[in-house]
């Protein structure tokens, strides 16, 4: 069968054989979100990951940090970056040696992969071509080391100098710098930061940081456009039409993880693409709120002011899309940038 929808939990259902005891992932990317569920797998149940592009990108070193956590704090996983270009998407349960159930597609083990309906498809594989695809998983994983492996050396991500004001100090090296303050050069009393104290839809702590169209022209790759519901199809989008929103992962300079969400509609009237139109936070806007309230010190029912945000030390939080839908968002004061 064909697979386009609720990918994530089709991925963690266990088959029906009663003796499965390995459940493997080979992905081009990974994510941290999902490999947190495998805390949940059965008592007895091994999880492999594989990182497959690790041989060709490398992997940046908050995702490292995150997955290193991750290998030391969950004792039935074994996570592994391929030193050859492995682009392949495939999760497979094994009995001993045997593969009882596998699919394949195009879903990267990440929240952008799995969570993000008619983005990608997974789909069953046939099981004539266990034995085949037995021999490609075994070269593969002869080919990897383990991701405490000393000899990694990950990216580095670029840091945009504090005192850059107006415009984008590290357009090269893909940093966005998002402004908390709006145009006026305030914090908007009823929205971004302060959103919850708005009259619409929202709950106490809601926030979300403005994507600004300005950022869409220069980093066109880090908010990728949407489908818009409107009528007005974008033909290099992916995904259904009213597919509105798209679930992402967070990594913070302090090491919080959160399920980001890129919402609302930008027209960019250059291309006629849908663009979001502000970022937050998954399944409830309120965790990017109360995150960012107690870095700056305030209360749940404080409106962030100016002033607030010059006494802990910035302005603005530096956004880097550091692998398929992982975004590393810095809003450290703690060092010199």
């Amino acid at each position: 069968m064909l697979y386009y929808t609720d990918l994530e939990n089709k991925v963690f259902e266990i088959p029906s054989s009663l003796g499965v005891d390995n459940f493997v992932v080979l992905s081009g990317y990974v994510g941290v979100e999902p490999i947190r569920k495998l805390a949940d797998l059965p008592s007895g149940v091994h999880a492999t990951i594989i990182y497959g592009m690790y041989g060709n990108d490398n992997i940046s070193a908050p995702l490292h940090e995150a997955l290193l956590e991750l290998q030391n704090k969950l004792p039935n996983i074994e996570i592994l970056y391929s030193t050859i270009p492995v682009h392949s998407k495939v999760y497979f349960w094994r009995e001993g040696e045997n593969i009882t159930n596998a699919l394949v597609g195009s879903a990267n083990f990440s929240v952008s992969g799995l969570r993000n309906d008619y983005k990608e498809i997974l789909t069953d594989m046939e099981a004539n071509s266990f034995s085949d695809f037995k021999t490609y998983y075994e070269y593969v994983r002869e080919r990897c080391v383990p991701c405490t492996d000393a000899n990694i050396k990950p990216k580095k991500i670029s840091k945009a100098p504090k005192t850059s004001r107006h415009i984008q100090p590290l357009l090269a090296q893909g940093v966005c710098r998002a402004s908390l303050l709006d145009r006026k050069g305030f914090v908007a009393k009823k929205s971004g930061l302060n959103w919850g104290f708005s009259k619409g839809h929202v709950s106490e702590g809601d926030a979300y940081i403005p994507i600004l169209m300005d950022y869409i022209h220069l980093f066109p790759k880090m908010f990728p456009p949407k489908k818009y519901i409107g009528g007005v199809l974008n033909e290099n989008s992916t995904g259904r039409k009213n597919r509105e929103n798209d679930e992402v992962e967070l990594i913070w300079d302090d090491g919080t993880i959160m399920v980001g969400l890129l919402e609302g509609q930008h027209l960019n009237k250059q291309d006629g693409m849908i663009y979001p139109k502000q970022l937050s936070t998954s399944p409830k806007k309120s965790i990017l709120g109360m995150y960012l309230r107690k870095r700056l010190g305030v209360g749940i029912n404080h409106i962030i002011t100016k002033s607030d945000l010059k006494k802990y030390g910035r302005t603005h939080i530096d956004i880097s899309l550091i692998a398929d839908g992982i975004y590393y968002m810095d809003f450290s004061v703690n060092k010199k940038i």
